[in-house]
C-alpha cells in the first residue's frame, strides 16, 4: 500500500526535506543539511507531541499557572529558583561547539509547527481546546535554562540521613541505607540536626517533580519519587553468534505515563544519519547510533548536590553568615501570571551557593541547594549533541570531557569491535567533607573545583567480553578513595543478574538481549527461596515457594504469594526485630516502615537478605508472617489458588496526567487497560510499583544496536509514539511493550521506504 502524503511549508529550510513514519511510527527525516535536520526534528517533534512539549516548557519555566490557575503558582516559583540564570555565552560554549545552532534550528522547527496550529487550528493537539490555551512560542535559551526535569543526587539522601540521625539511634542508619563504600558517618562540625525541618525540601521537591492534577485513585501508580535507574550493557564480537558487538540500553523512568517521555528519531543529512532515543523538546538523540558509533547511558549516581545551612541576622533575615560576617542574599522579584486570577508577585533569594528553598526568620536559619546542575553546560541531555556525531572511540571520549548532567554510565561499540565504557558528569570536589549529610553554609565547606572526566573511571575491550551498567556501585577496586563520587548508590541486584547472564553468553542476538531486557529472575527471590528448602517445616504456602525457580513470571502463583509476603510480612518484621535493641519493641514497627517502605517503590532489598542469612529464628518468623501472606493473597486474588498468578496483581496502565480535566474525551483515549506485568525493582526487567502493585517506574523504552548490521536493530517505545489522542501510534506499542517484545529498528533507506506509513514533504518558502 502506498504511504499517505502531505506537504508544509518550513521556514528557514536551505533546501526540500522529508519525514518519512515508518508503521511503528518512526520518523526518519531526511534533510539538505545539518540544521535543516535539526529543524526538522523540532517541527516533527512537535507535530507528535506538541502538548507535551508545551507542557515541559511551561513546567521548566514556571508558568504552569497561566493555565492551570493559582494552585499551581507555588511550583511555578519552585521552578523559577531552579532555573539557569547565568550568562548564556558560557552556557552556549560549554557544550559541543554549534550547540546554540543546532538548537536554534530544532526550537525554529518547534515554533513553525505552533505557528501551523494558529493558521489551522484542526492540527491544534485536543488538551489546548479542552484547557482553551494556545501553545507559547520559544526561545532557544529555553531548552538550556531549564535544568530540573533531570536525575539529580543526592540531596534527598543528605536530608533522610540527618532525619534519621537527628530521631533515632545512630546503628538505624545502617538499616535505612548502606554506603558504599562503607564509612562510618561523620557528622559534619558545626551541623545541628535538630534544626532540620521535616520539609526542608518541599520547594525542592516541588520544582524536581511532575505535578499532579487531582488526587490519586486506588487504580492509579503510585509513588512520589520513582527510582530512576537503567540498565546498558555491550558485548564484544567473541560473545555474539554474528561476530560483532552488540549494544543494550534501556533506561527506568516513569512507566505510567501517557505519552511516554522518550521518543525514538532519525535525522539524516550529509554527512550525518544518527538514530535512537531522546526526549521530544530536546534537539539530537542521546541513545542510539549514527552508523559508525553505537552508544547508549545509565546513572552513574555522582553526588552534584548539597544542602547549607545558614544562621540568618536576627535585624535582616535577607543576611546569612559567612566568613565571619553577614552576607546579603541576592533578591529577585518575579510575577506569576495566573489564570482566571490576579498575578502573583514572588520573592526568589539566592545565596553565593544557590536558591534558598526553606526560611525560617523565628529560628534565624535558612537553607539553600547547592547544585552543579546549576553550573553552565548542565542543561539534563544536551551534551549529547557532541558525542552523537562522533566517528569512533577518540571522537566520543572527547566529546564525553563536556558532558555535565545528568551523570552517565555510557557504554559505547563500533564495527571494528572496539567495545568500552566511560563515565561522566560535572564532579565536585570537596575537600573536607563526604557530601553525606548537609553542612554550614559559613565558609567551612566549599568546593574546590570539579574532576576532568578522565579522572572518572571507565574502561576499553575488556578481558571479560562485556561491559555493564545498572547504576550499582561501580567504582574499580584501584579507584583513589580521597576522589569522592558518591556513597549512595542502587542497589546491585539488576547488574549481578546481567553479569551472570552475559558471562555464560557466547552466541548473542539482538532477540536474545531483548529477552534479557525483560528478564524477571529476582535474586533477592532465590536467596531467600535456598533459605526456605533448609527449612523442616509444615507451613502453609512454603511448599509453593521452595517449588518455585524465582522467576518473577505473570503468569506465576508462587511470585505472587513471595511479593506479598516478601514486601508486605517478611521484611517488615525482620526489620523490626533489628530496631528492637535500639528504639524498643513498642517502636520498632513503626520505625521499619519509616526508614525502609515495604512497597517495590524505594525499598532496598540488601538489608533484608543479611537479616535472612543471620536470623536464627527464621523458621518461627516463617512460621508466623507465611500463613499471613497466603490469606492476604487469597483476599486479592480468590481462594482458588490454581488461580492464582503475579500478573493478576501486578499490572501496567498509562494514564494522561491530565485525566481528570478533559471531561469530553473518551475515557480509553486518556487511559490504557491494564496488563499483566511480570518482574520487580529487583529485576533485570526493572517494573517497581507501589502499594497498589501498578507498575509505577520501569523501562517504556529499550533499544538493542546490532553493531555494523544497523537494519538488525530492535526496539521499544512505549505506550507509542505519537502524543497526539486521535494518533493511531497512540498507545499502539502498549500491549507489545508488556510482553518484552521489539520492533526492527530501521536504518537504511531501502528498508524504512518498503515499511513507509507517511510521508510528509517540507519545502523551504518559495
Amino acid at each position: 500500500m502506498a504511504p499517505d502524503r502531505t506537504s508544509h511549508i518550513l521556514p528557514g529550510l536551505t533546501g526540500p526535506a522529508e519525514i518519512v513514519v515508518d508503521r511503528w511510527g518512526v520518523p526518519h527525516i531526511y534533510a539538505a543539511s545539518t540544521y535543516d535536520a535539526f529543524r526538522v526534528q523540532g517541527f516533527n517533534a512537535a507535530r507528535d507531541r506538541l502538548w507535551q512539549i508545551d507542557f515541559w516548557r511551561r513546567r521548566g519555566l514556571g508558568r504552569l499557572a497561566e493555565v492551570f490557575g493559582p494552585e499551581q503558582a507555588e511550583r511555578d516559583r519552585a521552578a523559577r529558583l531552579f532555573l539557569y540564570r547565568g550568562d548564556m555565552h558560557r552556557e552556549w560554549l560549554a557544550y559541543g561547539s554549534d550547540t546554540k545552532r543546532a538548537t536554534t534550528a530544532f526550537v525554529e522547527g518547534v515554533n513553525a509547527f505552533v505557528q501551523l496550529t494558529r493558521d489551522q487550528p484542526e492540527l491544534l493537539p485536543v488538551e489546548f481546546r479542552e484547557l482553551g490555551y494556545e501553545p507559547a512560542l520559544w526561545a532557544p535559551e529555553d531548552v538550556a535554562r531549564i535544568r530540573s526535569h533531570g536525575l539529580f543526587y543526592n540531596v534527598r539522601e543528605e536530608v533522610a540521613r540527618a532525619r534519621t540521625l537527628r530521631d533515632l539511634p545512630p546503628d538505624a542508619e545502617e538499616l535505612r541505607r548502606r554506603r558504599e563504600p562503607w564509612r562510618p558517618v561523620d557528622v559534619p562540625e558545626g551541623l545541628d540536626l535538630s534544626a532540620i525541618p521535616d520539609d526542608v525540601l518541599r520547594v525542592y521537591d516541588l520544582a524536581t517533580t511532575a505535578p499532579v492534577f487531582a488526587p490519586l485513585a486506588p487504580e492509579d501508580a503510585q509513588g512520589e519519587v520513582l527510582p530512576e535507574g537503567s540498565n546498558n550493557w555491550v558485548l564484544a564480537g567473541s560473545r555474539t553468534r554474528s561476530g560483532r558487538p552488540l549494544l543494550a540500553n534501556d533506561p527506568h523512568r516513569a512507566a505510567a505515563a501517557l505519552p511516554g517521555l522518550r521518543y525514538i528519531a532519525h535525522l539524516n543529512a550529509p554527512g550525518f544519519n544518527v538514530i535512537g532515543g531522546g526526549e521530544p523538546a530536546l534537539p539530537g538523540i542521546s541513545i542510539g547510533h549514527n552508523g559508525r558509533i553505537a552508544f547508549g547511558l545509565t546513572i552513574f549516581a555522582i553526588d552534584q548536590e548539597d544542602l547549607y545551612v545558614y544562621e540568618t541576622d536576627p535585624a535582616d533575615p535577607h543576611r546569612y553568615r559567612y566568613d565571619g560576617r553577614w552576607e546579603p542574599m541576592h533578591r529577585v522579584t518575579d510575577t506569576i501570571m495566573v489564570r482566571d486570577g490576579d498575578p502573583v508577585e514572588v520573592e526568589l533569594l539566592f545565596t553565593r551557593h544557590g536558591p534558598i528553598v526553606y526560611q525560617d526568620p523565628a529560628k534565624n536559619i535558612a537553607f539553600a541547594v547547592r547544585a552543579a546542575w546549576l553550573e553552565p553546560g548542565m542543561a539534563p541531555y544536551l551534551g549529547s549533541m557532541d558525542y552523537m556525531r562522533a566517528g569512533d572511540w577518540d571522537e566520543f571520549s572527547a566529546a564525553m570531557n563536556r558532558w555535565g548532567a545528568p551523570p552517565e554510565n555510557q557504554v559505547y561499540a563500533d564495527p571494528s569491535g572496539r567495545i568500552a565504557w566511560q563515565t561522566g558528569g560535572l564532579t565536585p570536589i570537596r575537600p573536607n567533607w563526604d557530601g553525606t549529610l548537609p553542612v554550614p553554609g559559613d565558609g567551612r565547606y566549599e568546593w574546590a573545583g570539579f574532576y576532568d572526566t578522565d579522572q572518572l573511571p571507565g574502561t576499553v575491550d575488556p578481558e571479560t567480553g562485556f561491559l555493564a551498567t545498572a547504576n550499582e556501585m561501580n567504582l574499580p577496586a584501584d579507584y583513589p578513595p580521597e576522589r569522592h563520587i558518591t556513597y549512595d548508590w542502587y542497589a546491585p541486584y539488576r547488574k549481578h543478574r546481567i553479569d551472570e547472564v552475559l558471562a555464560q553468553t557466547t552466541d548473542a542476538t539482538p532477540h536474545s538481549m531483548v529477552a534479557l531486557q525483560s528478564d524477571f529472575l529476582s535474586i533477592p527471590a532465590r536467596r531467600i527461596v535456598a533459605k526456605l528448602r533448609e527449612l523442616q517445616a509444615d507451613v502453609d504456602g512454603l511448599e509453593l515457594l521452595t517449588s518455585w525457580d524465582a522467576v518473577l513470571a505473570p503468569d506465576s502463583a508462587a511470585a505472587a504469594l513471595f511479593e506479598v509476603w516478601y514486601r508486605r510480612h517478611l521484611r517488615p518484621v525482620l526489620l523490626a526485630l533489628a530496631l528492637e535493641p535500639l528504639v524498643g519493641a513498642e517502636q520498632a514497627d513503626a520505625t521499619a516502615t519509616r526508614i525502609s517502605p515495604a512497597e517495590d517503590l524505594l525499598a532496598d532489598a540488601r538489608i533484608d537478605l543479611e537479616l535472612v542469612e543471620n536470623q536464627d529464628r527464621l523458621a518461627e518468623i516463617v512460621a508466623k508472617t507465611l500463613p499471613a501472606a497466603v490469606a492476604e493473597v487469597e483476599e486479592l486474588l480468590g481462594a482458588d489458588r490454581a488461580t492464582w498468578a503475579w500478573g493478576r496483581l501486578h499490572v501496567a496502565r498509562a494514564q494522561h496526567p491530565l485525566k481528570a480535566l478533559l471531561g469530553t474525551v473518551p475515557e480509553d483515549r486518556l487511559t490504557t487497560e491494564p496488563l499483566p506485568r511480570g518482574g520487580s525493582g529487583d529485576t533485570v526487567g526493572n517494573t517497581a510499583y507501589g502499594p497498589n502493585f501498578v507498575q509505577s517506574a520501569g523501562a517504556t523504552f529499550r533499544i538493542v544496536v546490532d553493531v555494523g548490521e544497523w537494519d538488525s536493530s530492535l526496539a521499544m517505545n512505549a505506550p507509542g509514539q505519537s502524543g497526539r489522542l486521535d494518533d493511531p501510534h497512540y498507545t499502539d506499542l502498549f500491549a507489545s511493550w508488556t510482553r518484552g517484545e521489539a520492533f526492527p529498528l530501521l536504518y537504511s533507506r531501502e528498508r524504512i521506504d518498503a515499511e513507509a506509513e507517511t510521508v510528509i514533504q517540507l519545502n523551504p518558502p518559495a
